[in-house]
């Protein structure tokens, strides 16, 4: 069940993630030594507010230049908002030709992930970038934002095969100034091997949609073997992470190099398969991490089934110790879109699907 209404200060000492442990406290239980060791292991402290409600299932949020506003995708209206770090914000238009639902089905798709390009100020760069699904087939677009509205629409890579589910749809630009694209294989699990499909990838492209220069294969593709990643982020020595759904045993945590293939469908989490780049964190499958920040030395992960923020020391997962280091720091709801503040040690994070309506939390990293 959700918090209604209470906002938690989660200590570095105090914090209690588990449901189950929290009742039986509650009804005078002790919980079990396993339970207490898990449950009270030592956190990251964090303080965790409201910043922005009214919100329908904020999918992406991605900062400007200016580092104090972001642009906050909505799945299903297909609505992008500027939200400014008072809590305040602006509707500055919608994303034309997303569609929700595959004709005959009921696949999810929509407006996913947003980039503004690196050097937007509205006037001499007014680019801004989105992935979206349409009726028949998932994108990247660009389109131009000068301060107030979006206008323009020009697709840069289209033909993304649409599945009933799987769309991928994160977006970044790398510190490299390319735009990288997490695309699933769209149930397709053949797709994700396939080095000429761009599904079950991580694409690297400029911003006119052609392979950027350096890719492994001479096109699109960066890395391969993905399912369903969902988050991209990269650490301060420049390595990229990203988040990924699995099928029906491991969800991961993956750092990504140029030209690795990450398994699927041969493997899901740890495998012995020669060529096969193993997860540097797993989670069983009713976790479903879907974003990945940075904020120092540390991963944060928010899951959709999980209920939860998670925080992988950077150090314990390289080191090949992420499963045993990593911990939960908030608890409580469906979260998904995740985004690190500029020059801030806080993150941005956006609930998914709430009952009561969904709202920006601000997170601050003690």
């Amino acid at each position: 069940m959700a918090h209604s209404g209470h906002w938690v200060r989660y200590s570095s000492r105090f914090c209690i993630t588990s449901l189950t442990a929290a009742a039986a406290l509650l009804a005078g239980a002790v919980p079990s030594t396993t339970a207490a060791a898990t449950d009270l292991a030592p956190q990251a402290a964090v303080d965790v507010t409201k910043l922005s409600t009214g919100w329908s299932n904020p999918w992406a949020i991605s900062f400007l230049p200016d580092g104090r506003s972001a642009l906050v995708t909505e799945n299903e209206s297909a609505r992008v908002y500027r939200l400014r770090d008072n809590g305040s914000r602006t509707l500055i238009g919608k994303v034309p030709k997303v569609a929700v639902f595959q004709p005959g089905d009921a696949a999810k798709g929509g407006l996913l992930g947003v980039a503004p390009s690196p050097t937007w100020d509205g006037r001499r760069d007014r680019q801004v970038f989105f992935m979206h699904t349409t009726a028949t087939e998932s994108r990247v677009v660009r389109m131009n934002y000068d301060g107030k509205s979006l206008s323009g629409y020009t697709v840069i890579l289209g033909g993304l095969k649409r599945g009933s589910n799987h769309h991928g749809g994160k977006i970044a630009f790398g510190p490299d100034k390319y735009l990288y694209v997490a695309t699933g294989e769209a149930t397709h699990a053949r797709l994700a091997q396939d080095k000429n499909s761009v599904n079950g990838k991580i694409l690297r492209i400029t911003k006119s949609g052609k392979p950027a220069p350096g890719n492994p294969f001479g096109n699109h593709v960066y890395s391969y073997g993905h399912r369903n990643p969902q988050g991209l982020a990269w650490d301060r020595k420049g390595r990229l992470w990203s988040a990924e759904i699995g099928q029906e045993a491991k969800d991961e945590l993956n750092l990504i190099k140029r030209g690795a293939n990450y398994g699927w469908p041969s493997c899901e989490g740890h495998c012995s398969v020669k060529g096969m780049t193993n997860p540097k964190v797993t989670w069983d499958h009713t976790t479903a991490p879907a974003q990945v920040a940075v904020v120092g030395d540390h991963l944060y992960v928010s899951s959709l089934r999980g209920w939860k923020l998670w925080r992988v020391p950077i150090a314990s997962a390289l080191a090949g110790k992420g499963d045993s280091a990593k911990t939960k720091v908030f608890s409580g709801y469906a979260l998904r879109a995740l985004a690190k503040v500029p020059g801030r040690s806080e993150l941005w994070m956006g609930t998914s699907r709430h009952a009561e309506g969904d709202r920006i939390l601000r997170v601050v990293v003690k």
